[in-house]
């Protein structure tokens, strides 16, 4: 069997792999959203920023990358992947049906937010706009983020309005911050 990764946040753009093949994918009963603090990769314990998350929701559907890892490759980028991912067990990795855009359904290893953890929040937009315009971790500024991954989405067709959205009312309070470290950032 295959192993299969979905991407749909950073993996997108920094998958840490190069994939045997990635198609648009599907995952149903999930939504993208900036519900988990950041308080490693794109925040501190002091300033936690936020980082994207598939949050667990009725009828809702998240629309990402599915990446076939190399066969060969499949233990070194699963231990890479956990390492990246579970770094505070806020996600859980679970093996979850995607369904590809030629039709095919395949399981993907995905990372799925723990409502249950402290990391766990639930903000408005001005909130999540204010959070990641001022927060940066161990992998760089949280805006640098954001950034990425709407642009990524949107070169790949995949444009997510709400995405948008956030991060032209981020570009807007880093451009007003000095030092953000953000600014140039995506």
């Amino acid at each position: 069997m295959s192993l299969w990764v979905f991407g749909y946040g950073s993996l997108l753009w920094n998958p840490g792999f190069t994939p045997e093949e990635s198609a648009v994918a599907r995952l149903d009963g999930f939504e993208r959203s900036f519900c988990m603090l950041s308080i490693h990769h794109r925040g501190t314990e002091e300033v936690p920023g936020l980082v994207l998350a598939l949050d667990e929701t009725p009828g809702a559907r998240c629309t990402g990358m599915a990446l076939k890892v190399r066969p060969e490759e499949e233990p070194r980028v699963l231990a890479e992947l956990r390492e990246r991912e579970l770094v505070s067990s806020a996600y859980q990795e679970r093996h979850l049906p995607v369904v590809l855009a030629d039709g095919r359904i395949v399981t993907a290893v995905t990372y799925v937010v723990d409502r249950a953890h402290r990391q766990y929040c639930r903000f408005d937009e001005a909130v999540q706009a204010e959070m990641i315009a001022r927060a940066s971790g161990g992998r760089g500024p949280n805006p640098e983020y954001l950034f990425n991954t709407a642009a990524h989405l949107g070169e790949i067709g995949l444009a997510d309005p709400a995405l948008d959205a956030l991060a032209e009312r981020v570009r807007a309070l880093v451009a007003t911050v000095p030092g953000s470290g953000g600014a140039n950032a995506g």
